[in-house]
């Protein structure tokens, strides 16, 4: 089982001079609900090389058993490091996807075509997809193969309005993901905020944020255990 996850190499919070980047609960448990159960994960960036980490994401209080494995973990670290740059990756080579969220991905994963066309192509491939927190949102652009909208009557989640306003950066983000979902036709529900809340479609997988991205990551295992 090969699992591809592509994280942000953006670090800027809009003009606040904060930073921001992938939120490391997104990516750790993820990382360790796939490595534990035998994948051979590749982590992907725009750029490459280390991708930025958002700060707040390591404080004490947004740390999780999985956070701590994974910053004690040297052989995770060193590939968190050096990740591969998404221009040189091949849908076959992978039997799935995972975007971790973070604000990071709303300015760069969601207008970035590389990342748009990989996206359609695991689709078009039959292969799984998954997104959690603000990493649905980089879907705004992404087509099913008739052209409409890939979460055009797809049941759906990623980060509430409310979430959004409980960190304060409503008027800062480039797009809202729950509004971003609603206006391309997705069917956007969602569970009570900070809750993990996971939905499937198809072979679409998203978690509304970061309690929802080892869930997600089940979910996805799941799917490829089906898919056999």
């Amino acid at each position: 089982m090969k699992v591809l996850m592509v994280l942000t190499s953006h670090d800027r919070l809009g003009d606040t001079g904060k930073k921001t980047g992938f939120w490391l609960e997104e990516l750790a448990a993820p990382y360790y609900a796939f490595k534990d159960a035998g994948a051979d994960i590749t982590l992907a960036s725009p750029a490459g090389g280390r991708p930025p980490l958002d700060p707040k994401s390591s404080e004490p209080d947004a740390q999780t058993d999985d956070t701590r494995r994974f910053e004690a973990d040297d052989a995770a670290m060193k590939q968190l490091g050096d990740t591969v740059k998404l221009a040189d990756v091949k849908v076959a080579d992978f039997d799935t996807v995972f975007y971790p969220g973070g604000h990071g991905p709303l300015w760069d994963l969601a207008e970035d075509k590389t990342s748009i066309a990989l996206i359609e192509s695991f689709i078009a491939a039959d292969k799984p997809v998954a997104l959690v927190c603000h990493a649905p949102g980089v879907l705004r652009h992404v087509k099913a193969q008739d052209g409409r909208p890939l979460v055009e009557g797809k049941r759906v989640t990623g980060f509430t309005n409310t979430e959004e306003e409980g960190v304060g950066l409503t008027d800062v983000v480039p797009f809202l993901v729950e509004e971003e979902l609603k206006a391309k036709g997705g069917d956007y529900s969602s569970g009570p905020d900070w809750g993990p809340y996971v939905l499937e479609d198809g072979l679409l997988i998203t978690g509304q944020n970061p309690a929802s991205s080892a869930p997600a990551a089940k979910a996805l295992l799941k799917a490829l255990e089906a898919a056999g």
